[in-house]
């Protein structure tokens, strides 16, 4: 880890609101450090260097890996948090993000926070000293995106020259994807039915980081025709959380040719992997033969939350 030193030293105080943020290499020196701290825990080493701090964590959106995670995570590197219930708060009076922030900032060395829209995560960070993490928004995911490069790197040993093909709705995970993936080297296809479309400001910034990196990014129609030579083929919900109820039937009909099967998967590379965030509906996205079987690193993809979550907040809270 010598080489990342300076790497470290740069992160200390920063937010992690978004993953554009961050250079390739700082990026990757958070990856390496969540396979160190993860050795650590495999090991039984003890290492807390939040020892004292204590972080306060508002979740906006239902969690379970991320709300889990990120509690162990605190606990493990030695610090306390605090779950702050968005009805319990004087936010659900009408108490300005601003004036809410700059209270917290004197008692918390950190905030974590799950919500809908974006700007409020950058609102939060405006008015705060101490490091504000995205734990989620309707627009990205950075620590999802973290949890899946280090998978990748786990099970493939590189990330260069490989080929992802993504399926689900079009939002914050498939967007941190298309930032992440081109300048990881990786060539990315989001095979979707028509009319679903990413943001176009993330659709942007991934093809210039594609033309940087030499590598492709593409949207197609046709599934099939996508996985094919895949070495990653990666599965998520046709609706996320946020999405009107009543949409739910027009997406079921118009993702239904988008399942991903054991028949879909035989078209990928013989060594191809198969990853989703989590939830997954069984019979939506993908079928239980193909989540449950030689395809799946879910699992592992969703233990690894953990790992780059401790890095994230190692790296970053003074």
């Amino acid at each position: 880890m010598s080489m990342y030193m300076n790497i470290r030293s740069r992160l200390k105080g920063r937010d992690f609101i978004t993953t554009r943020d961050f250079t390739r290499e700082e990026i990757e020196f958070l990856i390496e450090y969540a396979f160190e701290l993860k050795k650590l825990r495999t090991l039984g080493i003890s290492y807390k260097p939040l020892k004292g701090r204590s972080i306060a964590m508002l979740f906006r959106k239902p969690s379970t890996r991320t709300r889990v995670s990120f509690q162990v995570a605190i606990h493990e590197l030695g610090g306390t948090s605090f779950y702050l219930r968005p009805e319990e708060m004087q936010l659900a009076r009408g108490e300005p993000i601003k004036d809410t922030a700059r209270v917290l900032d004197r008692y918390v060395h950190g905030f974590v926070i799950r919500t809908f829209e974006q700007e409020e995560v950058v609102e939060f960070a405006r008015y705060m000293n101490h490091p504000v993490i995205n734990a989620l928004t309707d627009l990205e995911h950075p620590c999802q995106v973290l949890a899946d490069l280090m998978t990748i790197k786990e099970k493939k040993g590189r990330w260069e020259g490989l080929k992802m093909v993504y399926t689900g709705d079009v939002w914050n995970v498939a967007h941190s994807l298309i930032i992440e993936a081109p300048r990881f080297g990786m060539d990315l296809v989001l095979a979707v039915p028509k009319g679903y479309e990413p943001n176009e400001e993330i659709w942007r910034w991934g093809e210039q980081e594609a033309r940087k990196r030499g590598t492709r990014l593409e949207i197609t129609h046709d599934l099939r025709e996508a996985v094919k030579g895949a070495d990653i083929v990666y599965a998520n919900t046709w609706w996320s959380m946020g999405k009107p109820e009543t949409e739910k039937e027009k997406r079921a009909k118009d993702f239904r040719p988008f399942t991903v099967t054991p028949e879909i998967m035989s078209l990928a590379k013989p060594d191809a992997i198969f990853m989703h965030c989590l939830p997954a509906y069984r019979g939506n996205e993908m079928t239980e033969e193909v989540i449950e079987g030689r395809w799946s690193v879910v699992f592992d993809q969703a233990e690894n939350r953990l790992h780059t979550e401790k890095a994230v907040l190692a790296a970053i809270i003074p």
